[in-house]
């Protein structure tokens, strides 16, 4: 008479655990990352019904008291081209996001988009949502 054990050991691999670990982190970092706001600095946008879809590399902000930032980094006007050069360097393609108070006069929005076009920047300006 043989005797056989009731219980055998299950040599297989289930992933089903570490597979709901991997959603649900994918799931926290999509939620995370749409929280974070590009700038720090309290401005009061225009409002726009357009959007796009390219991916500025840095972004240049302008304050009703028009002081220049770019990114969280304050810069004078005079400064200001040459500290995106450092940035950006000379790559086709790149895109700058101006965000400018609305209250801020196009005078000064004229000067950074000359800045932009003179060293063949593409230049995004930031909108609310109507």
């Amino acid at each position: 008479m043989a005797i056989s054990q009731r219980n055998k050991i299950s040599i297989n691999f289930s992933s089903v655990g570490m597979t709901d670990v991997v959603f649900n982190l994918l799931i926290f970092f999509m939620l995370t990352s749409t929280l974070v706001h590009p700038t720090a600095l309290k401005l009061l946008l225009p409002k726009g019904s357009t959007q796009t879809s390219a991916k500025p590399q840095t972004t240049v902000s302008i304050t009703a008291d028009q002081r220049y930032y770019v990114e969280q980094q304050p810069v004078t006007l005079e400064e200001l081209e040459n500290v995106l050069k450092q940035k950006l360097g000379s790559a086709p393609e790149t895109y700058i996001s101006l965000h400018a108070d609305k209250t801020v006069p196009f005078e000064s929005v004229v000067k950074v988009l000359n800045i932009a076009q003179a060293n063949n920047y593409k230049l995004i300006i930031a909108t609310t949502p109507k």
